[in-house]
């Protein structure tokens, strides 16, 4: 049985910290004309072969040319520090549509895209259609986000257009919140280990209770490796609906993890640009946005895509932490809206 007293800090690449990065182009990578030319070729590959966007794998969008530079990406995600930013696609040379080809193809190369809503949408459109309404869907909105995991291993998201006003996104590391938790209030890492009901917010399979029926961890163990599932509002809709008040402790620890996020030499704060793309570890990386205000012109929109990636067993995860994700992201539901018509909120 594991003890507080037994635990050990994380000390790999991934316990990261902003001052790890002097800037920028330390966590970045420059696109050349070479990726380019790769990217060309497979958009034009899969326009003769007429697929549509969601059709593609990693083998129909092949990038030979460049496999060694997409091979280290993913392992700078997958057993790195976690995250990678692509920066400068041209903005001039491919359309929203082709990006939306371009991005999804690329995104096969780190893992299998999953739908992300009842819509059934693997290639997100995150757009504020809800403004400020908290019964929208996170991506959906323009509200302020708090710290959170996705239930993917996996997230990529590319900057089409950026806001009016605000929309910082801001990124943690897991590891590093849970070396501080450990280091300053190691008795708090129990009830985190321990796990909470979640509630699934509509988004259950049909047969599924809206509520988990089993505590999905906030950190888990697997194989020696530490991951990470944080979404405290369905933690919290979950024991609201249940009739069953976190304890005090619970409580405690809770905030706690929040606090040391939210810390500035723990998060790491900045703004993806127009043609700029991020892809990290959602297993070791929480993240968040600001709240945002959108151009009234409607071409200039805040619009980013999103992929929600599954690793397939490429990282091992308990099995409370597996059976919340499960395989297939959300089920789709044909037209469905993303909007919550539930009380629990």
């Amino acid at each position: 049985m594991i003890t507080v007293e037994s635990r050990q800090p994380v000390r790999a690449r991934s316990a990261w910290r902003p001052a790890d990065f002097p800037g920028p182009e330390a966590f970045s990578f420059t696109l050349t004309d070479a990726h380019f030319a790769a990217f060309d070729t497979a958009l034009a590959a899969n326009l003769r072969a007429g697929r549509t966007v969601e059709e593609l794998t990693a083998r129909e969008f092949a990038l030979e040319t460049i496999a060694d530079d997409v091979a280290a990406w993913r392992d700078e995600v997958q057993r790195g520090r976690g995250f990678i930013v692509l920066r400068e696609l041209p903005r001039d040379r491919y359309s929203v549509d082709d990006l939306g080809v371009l991005f999804f193809g690329l995104g096969t190369h780190f893992g299998r895209a999953v739908s992300q809503s009842s819509m059934g949408d693997r290639l997100g459109h995150v757009l504020g259609v809800g403004g400020k309404d908290r019964r929208e869907r996170a991506y959906r909105n323009s509200r302020e986000l708090t710290l959170h995991t996705d239930r993917a291993d996996v997230v990529g998201m590319l900057c089409v257009q950026n806001a009016a006003a605000g929309g910082v996104s801001g990124y943690a590391s897991a590891h590093t919140i849970y070396n501080e938790i450990l280091a300053s209030r190691p008795a708090l890492l129990e009830p985190l280990f321990a796990g909470f009901p979640y509630h699934r917010r509509g988004e259950e399979a049909p047969g599924e209770p809206a509520i988990t029926p089993y505590r999905v961890p906030v950190f888990s163990e697997s194989e020696g490796e530490l991951s990470a599932v944080w979404l405290r509002a369905y933690i919290e809709m979950a024991a609201k609906e249940l009739g069953t008040p976190l304890t005090e402790v619970e409580l405690a620890a809770l905030d706690y993890f929040e606090e040391v996020g939210r810390r500035e030499d723990v998060r790491l704060t900045f703004t993806l640009e127009p043609g700029h793309a991020i892809f990290f570890n959602n297993c070791t990386m929480p993240h968040n946005r600001t709240s945002f205000e959108d151009d009234e012109d409607p071409a200039r929109k805040r619009h980013l895509l999103r992929l929600w990636l599954m690793l397939d067993g490429g990282r091992p995860l308990t099995s409370a932490v597996h059976a919340y994700k499960g395989t297939t992201g959300i089920l789709g539901h044909g037209g469905s809206s993303t909007y919550y018509r539930g009380h629990a909120i």
